[in-house]
């Protein structure tokens, strides 16, 4: 490896891909004993719905998050959710197959970023991206954590389609468009950013085409039916997310990103993102499970990152579009336009969630960086290949000490994701002023019984997470829980105020107003609620059936009442009861005398007969 060329130290693409997997196996290997920690637990350990063969069809059915707020994060990835639920079903709760699986399909994805780069350029560059992939800590966070598991599945499937894609040229076929188009569907459905590959595909094509304006006619024509059936399934994924989230996108925004949803402009906040990008691809050593306000503060104006973000942006559009002008890849010679095909690689497949169009789930996140950071590596080796021509002796030690120092990181970095304590532990040393850092140290000094350290820890999310409705509702029903009513009645008040389409903060605060009886208020909050669940929440409308009464309001009490029993709460006697109660009130004795025989077919303890007959007795003196 001297001289102007720099030659690739194994002589074929497929062995140059082996070496790639091989190193990207020993140095993630230390993530296989990892625990499941930070959101395994929630959308794997502690769902139900995916541990057994009966219940696993209907969940790749639904959200992603199985919690309350399921659809409002807006996911829906039914291929993960499947894999997640098989192996459960085989392994249980040990985490090492998730591990082992996950490392497996990153070393694919690293042996794939070579045999991608080399349909475009030179072994040793194509070599160079591979290890550079390989070794990269940026990568950690997707995985040595299970939920990784969707960007690195996802990523093999989407990089399977762009090699077929190149391999094939315009003249797929029947059998390659048929590839293409489940590989797509496939990615899509484990993760929702593989729905750039439309894009992609023209930077592809782009790379070895003549695709000029005077020749897209003839393009179109050569590539439509791959376009059509990509855009149909990419149609049919966006409905059917409608069907089970009820929105194409999340209706929320990243958490604690709420001012951003008003009055003040995103693009400040958004911008100041962007330097972290760069210096997670170039300088990963400063890593975090968490990027939320204040890790990135919300800006209410330009500010120092805001500028230097955009002017790394357009610094890196400019580089792409000058170098992308420049003569195409190829096999003859390293060419310049490896830049601008990284960079444009890298805008297409972070537009997702880069929270410029709309705003995504998350302000920044590592582990989406996975995907994007294929153009990042084919970019970072054209830079090293060209430097090799002028110094080669301090590009082969560039090379190497930039091998050394991000693999030795991503060994270490693999760790803190060891389990819960761990994650939550390294997050609050090196990043105290995160508000989910503050959050998480709240819930567990909740839990071990520290009920002022608790509220303490909340009260500093709160403000750093400028009042996310998800923590004002955990806030809440802690303060509830703890008979603190009136710092409840404050925060969900507020969310109710913020979100007052949601329904979680109304039915919570009709418990409070029931307890000061406050009925109409307690009315008010529950016919919120029950308009949000759609009649379908029992609880709620068992509150709502409650207040009317307390206020008088008998048939409104006794449709409440039915609805109660329909929405799963009619093999209770108690509901039962109430209705004949209410039915009574209303002068419906014949009602009354059905719904109490109904309650009486539903328990026999001598009490309650008892009860139900005294009430059968008043109905006969009527």
């Amino acid at each position: 490896m001297s001289g102007g060329v720099w030659r690739s130290p194994v002589k074929s693409v497929r062995s140059a891909a082996v070496l790639s997997a091989v190193v990207a196996l020993l140095i993630s290997a230390n993530s296989i004993w990892n625990d499941f920690a930070y959101d395994d637990r929630g959308i794997i350990v502690d769902n139900v719905r995916i541990q057994s063969v009966e219940t696993l069809p209907e969940a790749i059915f639904e959200p992603y998050w199985p919690n309350e707020y399921g659809k409002d994060l807006g996911l829906w990835r039914p291929v993960t959710t499947g894999v997640f639920g098989i192996q459960w079903i085989l392994f249980g709760d040990n985490a090492v197959p998730f591990h082992v699986l996950q490392l497996l399909l990153h070393a694919g994805v690293a042996a794939l970023v070579v045999l991608l780069a080399a349909e475009l350029a030179p072994l040793s560059l194509a070599l160079i991206a591979g290890l550079l992939f390989a070794v990269h800590p940026v990568h950690t966070e997707a995985v040595a954590n299970v939920v990784g598991t969707a960007e690195v599945l996802s990523s093999v499937m989407y990089l399977l389609a762009c090699l077929l894609i190149l391999r094939r040229g315009l003249a797929m076929g029947v059998a390659g468009h048929i590839a293409v188009w489940a590989l797509y569907l496939g990615a899509f459905l484990t993760k929702e950013s593989a729905v750039t590959l439309l894009g992609v595909v023209v930077l592809l094509d782009s790379a070895r085409t003549d695709i000029s304006v005077r020749k897209v006619g003839t393009y179109l024509r050569r590539r439509g039916a791959l376009y059509v059936g990509m855009i149909l399934i990419a149609g049919l994924v966006l409905w059917a997310r409608v069907q089970v989230l009820g929105s194409v996108s999340s209706p929320f925004g990243p958490i604690g990103t709420g001012p951003l949803e008003g009055d003040v402009p995103r693009i400040w906040t958004v911008a100041s993102t962007w330097p972290h990008y760069f210096r997670l691809l170039f300088f990963p050593y400063d890593l975090s499970s968490d990027y939320s306000p204040g890790v990135i503060p919300i800006a209410y104006s330009w500010t120092a990152p805001g500028v230097l973000g955009v002017v790394f942006v357009f610094s890196a559009l400019g580089a792409a579009w000058v170098t992308w002008r420049r003569a195409p890849l190829s096999h003859a010679a390293v060419s310049s336009r490896a830049v601008g095909f990284g960079i444009v690689w890298f805008a297409i497949t972070i537009s997702p969630v880069s929270n410029v169009l709309f705003l995504s789930g998350v302000l920044l996140a590592e582990r989406t960086l996975y995907l994007p950071s294929v153009g990042f590596v084919i970019a970072a080796a054209w830079i090293l290949t060209a430097f090799h021509r002028e110094r080669p002796r301090l590009a082969h030690a560039l090379l190497a000490l930039s091998l050394v120092l991000m693999g030795a990181r991503t060994v270490t970095r693999n760790l803190t994701w060891k389990d819960n304590l761990t994650v939550f532990d390294t997050l609050l040393n090196e990043h105290p002023e995160s508000g989910r850092g503050q959050w998480l140290q709240g819930d567990v000094r909740y839990v071990v019984g520290d009920r002022a350290g608790a509220f303490r820890s909340y009260s500093a999310a709160l403000s750093l997470l400028n009042g996310d409705y998800p923590l004002l509702i955990e806030i809440g029903r802690h303060a509830l829980g703890d008979g603190r009513d009136e710092l409840a009645r404050v925060l969900l008040e507020r969310a109710w105020g913020d979100r007052p389409e949601r329904g979680i903060a109304p039915q919570l605060l009709a418990v409070i107003y029931q307890r000061r009886e406050e009925w109409e208020k307690a009315v008010e909050a529950a016919s919120a609620a029950e308009a949000f669940y759609d009649g379908a929440d029992a609880t709620t409308s068992h509150m709502l059936a409650q207040s009317l009464a307390q206020l008088g309001r008998w048939e409104e009490a006794v449709a409440a009442r039915q609805r109660t029993i329909e929405a799963g709460e009619g093999d209770r006697w108690q509901q039962w009861f109430w209705l004949a109660e209410a039915q009574a009130h209303t002068g419906d004795t014949v009602a009354a005398h059905t719904s109490l025989v109904n309650a009486r077919a539903r328990t026999e303890e001598v009490g309650d007969l008892r009860q139900i007959d005294s009430l059968g007795a008043i109905l006969d003196l009527r």
